[in-house]
């Protein structure tokens, strides 16, 4: 009896020891597919940052234009540009040569 005994505690211990290798095994490659996930996702979201990084680039460029733009509107040179360009206005002595089309 002791030999039967001494053979199914041995094989419990081999069933045991299958079980948690796969177990292990199982939680390994989970843990792989997970990483592989991740790191698609951090490359997505690091393309998403750069592109965001460059538009906020566009748009301060384009607020300091706007900003310029502003500044310059307030300047004489642009209210003389405007009364000739639009309004047709000019000083008094100016002579004013148009092509003919």
């Amino acid at each position: 009896m002791a030999g039967k005994a001494a053979y199914r505690k041995r094989r419990q211990n081999r069933l045991a020891m299958l079980l948690v290798t796969t177990v292990v095994l199982m939680m390994m490659l989970v843990v792989t597919v997970k990483s592989v996930e991740l790191r698609e996702k951090r490359a997505v979201y690091q393309e998403r940052e750069e592109a965001l990084l460059r538009e906020i680039e566009r748009e301060e460029a384009r607020s300091a234009e706007i900003e310029e733009y502003g500044k310059y509107t307030q300047t004489k040179k642009f209210v003389e540009e405007i009364a000739k360009e639009k309004l047709g206005l000019v000083y008094d002595g100016e002579i004013i040569f148009k092509d003919e089309k």
